[in-house]
């Protein structure tokens, strides 16, 4: 869940209510039939004969409902989120809920406030899948089946990187279950199903189509969400989205929405990424994600034109963090990484899902195109353990594809780092680099979002040391036919790469 437009949010679905307020409990529950024995019916078969029953009947009874009571310094009405500050959830739980002044749970002389989510039972012996924000600074945590039996559940692990959790309930008799799908198989058009309980009325189940595949909401390195138009609302948190097959390829997780109700865009975990996490939290209880320390951007077809890539594909380096396993790697900034442990990079989100998904002290063989050509080099996985890593760097403001020559006609006017400017601007001792002094408003320069005070520090993946290095290179690569500039511009303590194209005449 993520800030996409300012009066549009994406919203997770925890659903909070007083305790006072009608919450799920067994008599809102509908009692489901025991699991049927037969395999469910294929929607193929469900659309045919006009019915999703059979396969809803298989699910719904390993459905659950999560009622967590939150922590007293969670539960007051000023505005903090339940999620807890490391969720990825929670500055976006800030956002919706206070733009649009939605039930918050309230300070009750007991000082504590009910929250509901949603979550599916995998084993027969109890562990259930939920989201992270669901059981987030929970105090206690209750799970209700769909038979309307109540047990407490147990913490077994969580990864707020993935927003995802494992719970323990222990039942007297063998619990319903539903498996995991294969989510890598959907695709656009697909039908599914999505089974949780909205705003506490009870488990529901409804039914649409996956609207797109890999969606990324800037919540974290794992951000690949599969969207839906199945509708889904606050308490669908956690619930299963069911495949043509009756297993879970999905989790239910958040809904785009400009008024806190379904509009018909939610988005769920895709389940081969959870079923990864999911297994890791019930053999271990957490999780130890990879970390190299680099600052990433996409490569555009300009940038990839710039630097005589064959395709705009790969993670542009845009900084590498002193002391971390990148800068002992040997990685650059102006480095494409191309491949990771033998496997091709296609673009920032790759590069940060695959360093996530390694465990720190694996060495892994990685290959970086500097320079117009390949280099190989082996890097040994760090631990994130300080919320750092891939981070995809802010383009500056950057626009590619319209036009420029060399230096003068691309519109700026750049200067030597004097002792003066140094200070004015804050630049670090011993900074060198070419000062952007002024930017033609009408050239190309501007288009591409350059602006007085920028410091070039490298041009095509070389550093430049003074602005008549700079006004060499761009010359360079103008004479070598390229049809775009790479500049590596530092503004304040941000960097990052700004494509440069040239102009016609």
């Amino acid at each position: 869940m993520t800030r996409i437009l300012a009066k549009h949010r994406v919203a997770a679905l925890l659903g909070v209510a007083l305790l006072v307020a009608p919450m799920a409990a067994s008599g809102l529950l509908a009692t489901g039939a025991a699991q049927a024995a037969a395999a469910p019916q294929s929607f193929g078969s469900a659309l045919a004969g006009g019915s999703f029953a059979s396969i809803v009947s298989a699910d719904k009874p390993a459905v659950v409902t999560i009622t967590t009571v939150l922590k007293a310094e969670n539960a007051s009405s000023d505005g903090i989120s339940p999620f807890g500050e490391d969720s990825p959830f929670d500055q976006q739980f800030r956002d919706f809920f206070g733009e649009r002044q939605m039930p918050m749970p309230q300070q009750r002389p007991s000082g504590k406030a009910e929250a509901l989510g949603s979550g599916f039972v995998l084993t027969s012996d109890g562990y259930i899948v939920t989201n992270n924000h669901v059981i987030d600074k929970a105090s206690t945590i209750k799970v209700t089946l769909d038979d309307g039996t109540e047990l407490p559940a147990r913490l077994i692990g969580t990864d707020p990187k993935s927003d995802l959790a494992v719970l323990k309930i222990d039942s007297d008799k063998p619990l319903s279950t539903i498996g995991w799908g294969d989510s890598d198989k959907l695709r656009a058009g697909d039908p599914i199903l999505a089974i949780g309980n909205p705003f506490g009325i009870g488990t529901t189940v409804t039914a649409g189509i996956v609207s797109a595949r890999g969606r990324d909401l800037h919540s974290g390195p794992y951000d690949d969400f599969i969207q839906i138009d199945a509708p889904i609302n606050h308490g669908n948190s956690g619930g299963p989205l069911v495949g043509i097959d009756g297993k879970v390829v999905g989790i239910n997780t958040a809904i785009y929405s400009p008024n806190g109700g379904s509009v018909g865009v939610g988005f769920a975990i895709p389940s081969d990424q959870a079923q990864r996490v999911v297994a890791k939290l019930m053999k271990d209880g957490s999780i130890e994600h990879g970390f190299i320390g680099v600052q990433i951007q996409p490569v555009t077809a300009d940038v990839a034109e710039a630097i005589g890539l064959a395709k705009p594909a790969g993670a542009l380096v845009a900084r590498v963090d002193d002391g971390t396993p990148a800068a002992k790697a040997g990685i650059r900034s102006g480095d494409v990484i191309t491949a990771l442990g033998g496997k091709a990079v296609a673009s920032p989100r790759d590069l940060s899902r695959m360093v996530a998904d390694l465990s720190p002290g694996e060495k892994q063989d990685l290959k970086v195109w500097r320079d117009g050509s390949d280099k190989d080099l082996s890097i040994t996985i760090g631990a994130n353990d300080d919320g750092s890593g891939q981070v995809l760097a802010d383009a500056g403001g950057g626009k590619s594809g319209s036009a420029a020559q060399h230096v003068p006609t691309i519109g700026i006017q750049l200067g030597d780092i004097t002792a003066d400017m140094r200070q004015s601007l804050g630049l670090p001792k011993g900074e060198a680099g070419a000062v952007v002094e002024n930017v033609n408003p009408d050239k190309p320069a501007a288009d591409a979002g350059l602006e007085p005070g920028d410091v070039i520090l490298s041009v095509n993946q070389k550093t430049v040391t003074s602005a008549s290095e700079a006004k060499a290179a761009v010359a360079e690569a103008g004479k070598e036919g390229r049809k775009a500039v790479l500049l590596l511009v530092q503004r304040q303590d941000e960097q990052s790469f700004v494509t440069v194209p040239f102009a016609a005449g």
